[in-house]
């Protein structure tokens, strides 16, 4: 995986990275992190830690790839990181040397590390907007991972009928996702009066009488896409109608604000001006809007503090919510304009224009 312009690219980002920060090397520990610098690699034995199995030592001339005798031969030959340039350095199973091996082939240098670790110095604050600006294969390869995760939820949601349990409902759409080798990291889905008594609805056995709600952040590649799409048995609601249009408005608002070279904070300021606008000033207290995403679910949160300026490329998934109703799809912030990543593929659709620039397709609740 990944080109071989891509992988100088990043490499070359870590090493201008050391040249800024005085460093000798910098050491990845973290899943997302591995993901990014080895374009798409996988480094993890457990789905659920933060840490992988294997890291990476970078420094001003040489790569390397630290990990147990156990994983040494994966990384071999079918992570190929030997292809990218890296020397594969492994240690007993039974022995505790990542430390060690850093300091031997570092000779005692000043090291770097996006995490806590004994002796290093956690730079994640500098190291995490490298990822950011996606290269132009890391976006054909989003744009893959959009389309997969759209297609397995709303193919999934099509299947839902009263009587199915939340937990039933997340099962099928996690044998649809790794039919395609995309993890799911979370899931959410809500029946009836959940989704307006949750706004993290973690999936239960109550069964489903009237709607549902079905949330997912998939990863392939390292790539990660959030979105969320409605069922309902019947006639939508008045009442539901008018909040879900109001918030894939609020939500169409936020992504047309979303420019690279503008201040992120802005776009969510907008939003928060379509709230008032849609007669729902104080919903956006009640939940967090979003933000930056790409290798982790959120690279961050925005607020009124945050000071993040949106790169080039830069993914963004927004989910404004109102109190039974959200939007949520993941979109690319580009010199262009936003370009969705994910997007309605077999759910019924909404258009919605935002000034005389941007027209959205959205997706609409799928009526049963």
């Amino acid at each position: 995986m990944g080109n071989n312009l891509e992988v100088i690219e990043k490499k070359n980002r870590i090493r201008n990275l050391m040249v800024k920060l005085n460093l000798d090397a910098i050491l990845l520990r973290k899943q997302w992190n591995f993901s990014w610098l080895t374009c798409g690699g996988i480094n993890y034995v457990s789905i659920a830690t933060e840490m992988g199995s294997a890291s990476l030592l970078i420094t001003a001339d040489e790569e390397y790839v630290i990990c147990n005798n156990i994983e040494a031969t994966r990384m071999e030959k079918e992570e190929k990181l030997s292809e990218q340039g890296y020397k594969i350095k492994p240690f007993k199973w039974y022995e505790n040397r990542e430390k060690e091996m850093v300091d031997e082939i570092t000779q005692g240098g000043k090291v770097g590390c996006d995490c806590e670790f004994p002796g290093i110095k956690n730079i994640s604050k500098d190291l995490d907007p490298l990822r950011y600006s996606l290269t132009p294969w890391e976006v054909e390869r989003y744009k893959e991972v959009g389309y997969l995760t759209s297609k397995a939820i709303e193919e999934t949601a099509e299947t839902i009928i009263p009587g199915n349990k939340e937990c039933e409902i997340i099962g099928r759409l996690a044998e649809k996702l790794w039919s395609n080798r995309l993890d799911y990291i979370t899931t959410f889905c809500a029946a009836d009066e959940r989704i307006s008594n949750f706004r993290h609805p973690i999936a239960t056995e109550k069964k489903i009488k009237k709607r549902a709600m079905l949330c997912v952040n998939a990863r392939k590649w390292g790539l990660i896409i959030s979105l969320t799409r409605f069922v309902q048995f019947g006639k939508v609601p008045d009442e539901l109608r008018k909040k879900y249009s109001a918030n894939v408005y609020i939500d169409c608002v936020l992504m047309a604000n979303t420019i690279p070279g503008k201040p992120a904070a802005k776009a969510f300021k907008k939003g928060i001006e379509a709230y008032k606008e849609m007669g729902y000033p104080e919903e956006y207290q009640l939940h967090h809007q979003g933000g930056a995403i790409g290798y982790t679910g959120r690279d961050y949160k925005v607020n009124f503090q945050t000071t993040e300026m949106v790169q080039e490329n830069q993914g963004f998934a927004w989910n404004p919510s109102i109190i039974g109703s959200k939007s949520e799809d993941t979109m690319l912030a580009t010199s262009d304009g936003p370009l969705l990543l994910s997007r309605p593929i077999i759910f019924p659709k909404l258009e919605i224009k935002i000034g005389g620039d941007y027209i959205f397709i959205r997706p609409d609740i799928l009526e049963k």
